[in-house]
């Protein structure tokens, strides 16, 4: 597996504000929004294009587009609607899929309780969109459930990530992995804490956006 840590002035600006808890709900999901474009913009380097020649009002022009099929976007409910506007602004012909996983408090074991997700990803790029990346469960669940439909590569894009969450994913998806499995975050923190919380993170990333419930 492969981590990209993005190493961009705007991107550390935008995840000291969203760090900070004086930054009210608003504001939290504006930054989210910006920077998950930014995130998008390096999660997407590798995606499959197809050449094409276009005509200029001068000339033709050799180009590339989107190849076939079309991206899927998997935000992981709740805390990824969040991300889903800032991927879809780069992604816009892109197919979207849900995956809801709730997390036990005590055992920090996550279990699947809404998926909605096609059948068949033959081929398919697939960008799956979970603000923290804290013990890896929930990613490693959902990129085992992409990669048994058959996805032709799966892309985790995270807020922050804690290295225990990174190892786990290393260890499940080793480097002779049937396709190409990668991690995009703005940020790798310290660790997590007793409750599995990234430290110093930025709190519970879908109540900052949503409320807490």
């Amino acid at each position: 597996m492969q981590t990209l840590v993005v190493d961009h002035p705007l991107v550390t600006h935008k995840l000291t504000v969203l760090r900070d808890e004086s930054t009210e709900a608003p504001t939290f999901r504006r930054l989210t929004d910006e920077l998950v474009t930014l995130l998008a913009y390096e999660a997407t380097r590798e995606v499959p294009v197809r050449p094409v020649t276009v005509r200029t009002p001068v000339a033709d022009a050799a180009g590339v587009k989107m190849a076939r099929p079309v991206p899927l976007v998997v935000p992981v409910l709740r805390a990824g609607i969040g991300m889903l506007d800032g991927m879809a602004r780069l992604l816009p012909t892109a197919d979207v899929g849900f995956v809801g996983l709730a997390r036990d408090e005590k055992s920090l074991v996550a279990s699947t309780y809404a998926n909605r997700l096609p059948a068949d990803l033959s081929g398919r790029a697939v960008f799956v969109l979970d603000p923290m990346l804290a013990t890896g469960g929930t990613l490693e669940t959902v990129f085992r459930m992409l990669i048994d439909r058959g996805a032709g590569a799966v892309t985790g894009v995270s807020l922050l990530a804690a290295p225990e969450g990174i190892a786990r994913l290393e260890a499940a998806f080793p480097g002779d992995g049937p396709i190409p499995v990668r991690v995009v975050t703005a940020a790798m923190d310290e660790r997590l804490n007793d409750r599995g919380f990234i430290v110093p993170g930025l709190g519970d990333a879908g109540d900052r956006l949503f409320g807490e419930i």
